[in-house]
């Protein structure tokens, strides 16, 4: 399978050696509350990300009405309370989505919700999304994988909670009709311990497929996430809040506005940090290169017809001038056509 390696999200590019895509992950921890929605879109802008994500759902359309919560769930929220009624109360309207949407235009950030079941993926069509987030719930949702692959849009695939051989079987079915896919390293839980991050599985993603790699971040406070970068990351995702004392089942496991800041300076900086991966001298080096690095110099005086050997020539700074100590086997065995004195620059 080849997917592309070169992937078009609005006025943004994804690919090996393009800038990172931030997702800022807000979720639904704006409550219901389109107030704080609208808040979270600002705060995303200012701190730089590059798209801020929504989850878009009908709770009739996703889940039974008496499914427990998860267990992360049932630490943050009402542990008597369903998982149906717990999301119902944070269902996002198709006027709020438009919304939301037009209020991202307005301040030069990308759009995005993940669609939880079939009757909302159909409903984001009238959104003309740039692309579509899909979550680790439905890694194994295969039907639904084929769904949304012939919407004909870019896929951010998480692979939370999953096998490989199931996220094998999820790439095949989108690539039938799609080849616009990033693959996410995820652990589904809110938040994570370190250990659970597992960044290697991005290179056991690089191995097995040939798609462009990401990391959708769990973990606590700015976390893994800018690691994954050096790994080939070029998409991350991190949820944040508003406020990480709210109620609800992400807050805690979300950075707070100033994090957030943080998280976007601290991946841009990881960016530098990886630079070109042409090896040659920086243009700051090169004046240094000539200070300190060595030349050939005779080590002892030599006569006149002597022929050259490994103890007669030494390396030594030179400011520049002479034979580099790369090219000694050039030197050795030819003979002096005069007398040449301990420390002169050989030159040939």
């Amino acid at each position: 399978m080849n997917f592309n390696r070169r992937i078009t999200i609005c006025n943004k590019t994804v690919s090996e050696d393009s800038p990172v895509f931030i997702i800022a992950e807000a979720g639904v921890n704006h409550g219901g509350n389109m107030a704080l929605a609208k808040r979270m879109i600002l705060l995303a802008a200012e701190a730089g990300a590059d798209a801020v994500k929504f989850q878009t759902f009908r709770a009739d359309h996703l889940i039974l009405s008496n499914v427990k919560k998860a267990p992360y769930q049932q630490k943050t929220t009402d542990s008597e309370e369903s998982q149906y009624d717990m999301l119902k109360k944070l269902e996002v309207t198709r006027e709020q989505n438009f919304k939301l949407k037009g209020l991202c235009r307005e301040n030069g950030i990308i759009f995005l919700t993940t669609p939880f079941d079939e009757y909302s993926l159909d409903e984001l069509d009238e959104l003309d999304l740039p692309a579509y987030k899909i979550a680790s719930t439905d890694t194994t949702n295969l039907p639904f994988l084929e769904k949304a692959a012939k919407k004909g849009k870019p896929i951010f695939l998480s692979t939370g909670m999953s096998y490989l051989s199931e996220v094998q079987m999820a790439i095949e079915t989108i690539y039938k009709y799609n080849k616009d896919v990033v693959l996410l390293q995820c652990t589904a839980n809110y938040p994570i311990e370190d250990c659970e991050a597992n960044l290697a599985v991005i290179n056991t993603f690089k191995k097995h497929f040939d798609v462009l790699v990401g990391y959708s971040d769990h973990t606590v406070g700015v976390g893994a996430a800018p690691f994954a970068i050096p790994m080939g990351a070029k998409v991350v995702e991190k949820h944040f809040t508003i406020d990480k004392s709210l109620k609800g089942p992400d807050h805690k496991a979300s950075l707070s506005p100033e994090e957030l800041k943080e998280f976007v300076q601290l991946v841009r900086r990881v960016e530098k940090y990886m630079g070109s991966s042409i090896k040659k001298p920086n243009l700051s080096e090169t004046k240094t290169r000539v200070s300190l690095q060595k030349c050939l110099v005779v080590a002892r005086d030599i006569e006149k017809g002597e022929i050259l050997t490994e103890d007669c020539i030494i390396a030594k700074r030179t400011g520049g001038t002479g034979i580099s100590p790369i090219y000694y086997k050039d030197v050795i065995g030819k003979k002096a056509s005069r007398f040449l004195k301990a420390d002169e620059v050989i030159v040939l």
